[in-house]
């Protein structure tokens, strides 16, 4: 396949539409120097893409957070969307919005003077953990922690958060691993690199409580199918030796969507009736 910057198709920017290959920045970008970025991954399915107003919601809400204010509305927002899945003919696909610090009158930490830009691009994009969404993922255990919210905006879906998450990533495959999971600063279970998890103990589930990681808007999906179902739900702080006690265990993600995982380091997991039940109900939920 050809690189990401070497394809066919259209790509909305700043209010236009552009050819794929043009969708260019200067190398003076401040996003590019200093992580001034936010964004969102979604999925369309037959058309629709899944939570499609709360995704421009919190892109907006995560521009706020980075004291970057965003120019545009979420009704501008969805219609951007709408435009490139149709410039490029796109009916299932993954749909990324990004909103950046540009290049401007400033060059160095402050660039309140630089236009804030946005851009919105779309690709056909399968399973993001391959054969694992069946077999069950294996993950490796992440070096670095995940940090306090007193420490950088941890609500905020912004690039700099996810610099650990390439390098532990990065480190997990040259393990023979799908991803990575991280504990938080406290020492607590987190989440993977761009990924919700979820375990099964006894028929009840527990996931750990968002006060130090972005809470998925998959996340919040997955938790009222489980309630909808009658299935207890315990948002809590884990603590990594509670994992030996856990019989089942899979990642929500926009771009993960509901993903079994077999192996987090040398604890495994059965990919159990209750996960693929879930993961069931999710995929009929999209494309509902």
């Amino acid at each position: 396949m050809a690189g990401y910057d070497d394809r066919d198709g259209k790509i909305w920017m700043d209010g236009e539409m552009v050819d794929w290959r043009d969708a260019k920045v200067h190398i003076l970008t401040h996003a590019l120097h200093y992580a001034s970025s936010v964004f969102e991954g979604e999925r369309c399915y037959n058309g629709k893409i899944f939570l499609s107003r709360k995704h421009s919601e919190r892109l907006l809400n995560s521009g706020k957070m980075m004291d970057m204010p965003i120019p545009y509305t979420v009704d501008e927002i969805e219609a951007a969307k709408k435009a490139v899945l149709e410039a490029n003919g796109f009916t299932d696909a993954y749909v990324r919005v990004v909103a950046w610090r540009g290049a401007g009158e400033d060059m160095g930490v402050s660039a309140a003077r630089n236009p804030v830009r946005m851009a919105v691009t779309a690709w056909e994009w399968g399973s993001y953990y391959g054969d694992a969404k069946f077999k069950g993922a294996k993950l490796d255990v992440a070096k670095w922690k995940r940090p306090s919210p007193d420490t950088i905006p941890t609500a905020a879906k912004a690039a700099g958060l996810y610099m650990i998450c390439t390098m532990s990533k990065h480190a997990a495959e040259a393990k023979g691993c799908s991803d990575a999971m991280f504990m938080d600063y406290r020492g607590y279970v987190a989440e993977a690199t761009g990924a919700n998890i979820f375990f099964v103990k006894d028929g009840e589930v527990h996931t750990p409580l968002p006060d130090a990681i972005l809470n998925g808007l998959t996340r919040q999906t997955v938790i009222g199918l489980l309630k909808d179902r009658g299935i207890t739900v315990h948002e809590r702080h884990i603590l990594p030796k509670e994992l030996d006690g856990f019989e089942q265990c899979w990642l929500t993600g926009s771009a993960a969507e509901v993903t079994p995982v077999g192996q987090i380091g040398d604890w495994t997991f059965e990919v159990g009736d209750l996960t693929r039940e879930i993961s069931d109900a999710y995929e009929k939920l999209v494309r509902s």
